[in-house]
């Protein structure tokens, strides 16, 4: 191995936020436990920029998306630039994904059955992934054979059967933050501290691999094309709106 930061900076270039705030953690930080999320099933697409919201307010590592490259920003209020994100075509690539030797991820499934434990026990070991259930119909069977365990939210009134997918997103992560031990952010006022916010360098609301990304810039690029421009991040952006574009740095590879 290179160190505590091995097989990050072949992800991260060394002006990426990723870099700032690993800083901001301490001496510690790589060495504790990360935590990634699962998206997919989502039928309120409205759902995956909260979800996102979420993900960068409890310090997710990575949100993988399963299925369609595209997904809805509404709801981020422009975190969306904050987060790392990865596009899978299945389930069964999300898990290898995550298993594999450098993640070692337990998969925890957020569902109401039999032999889940309680969020509050924080059944947690090491590196974790959450994967939450469908708002109607909870967790597929597809998405089941892909958990190692279970985990659920106890409710103590009557009125309704089942949290929204967005709060129980909240709940659940901002519960392995508290078993990860991780640094809460600077406060000021009565708001958090944002860091310093990245350009948008692609459009918003489409998730796709840097490398193709790079390759197809290169070659518009020895083509004579101006458009490359674009993806290097010259673009004009007078009268565009809020910065809510996923950032091609902020991106991993495998």
């Amino acid at each position: 191995r290179k160190g505590k930061f091995f097989g990050v900076r072949e992800f991260f270039p060394e002006n990426s936020i990723w870099w700032s705030w690993m800083a901001s953690q301490g001496e510690g930080a790589a060495a504790r436990p990360k935590c990634y999320l699962i998206v997919h099933n989502v039928s309120k697409k409205h759902n995956i920029g909260t979800l996102v919201r979420s993900a960068v307010a409890f310090n997710v590592h990575q949100v993988c998306l399963v299925g369609s490259k595209r997904f809805n920003v509404f709801g981020n209020h422009g975190s969306v630039n904050y987060v790392s994100l990865k596009h899978f075509d299945c389930l069964k690539d999300v898990r290898a994904y995550l298993k594999d030797e450098e993640r070692q991820c337990t998969i925890y499934g957020v569902e109401i059955i039999e032999g889940a434990k309680p969020i509050q026990e924080h059944p947690f070991e090491g590196n974790a992934a959450f994967i939450l259930g469908n708002e109607g119909q909870g967790l597929t069977e597809q998405q089941m054979a892909i958990c190692d365990s279970y985990v659920y939210i106890p409710q103590y009134g009557k009125g309704t059967a089942s949290l929204n997918v967005t709060v129980a997103g909240s709940i659940i992560l901002h519960h392995f933050c508290i078993w990860a031990n991780y640094k809460e952010t600077d406060r000021e006022g009565y708001k958090y501290v944002l860091g310093e916010r990245p350009q948008r360098q692609m459009k918003r609301g489409v998730c796709l691999d840097p490398e193709q990304v790079k390759e197809e810039r290169l070659a518009r690029k020895a083509q004579g094309s101006a458009d490359w421009l674009e993806s290097e991040g010259h673009q004009d952006t007078q009268g565009e709106g809020p910065n809510e574009g996923v950032i091609a740095s902020m991106f991993t590879t495998e």
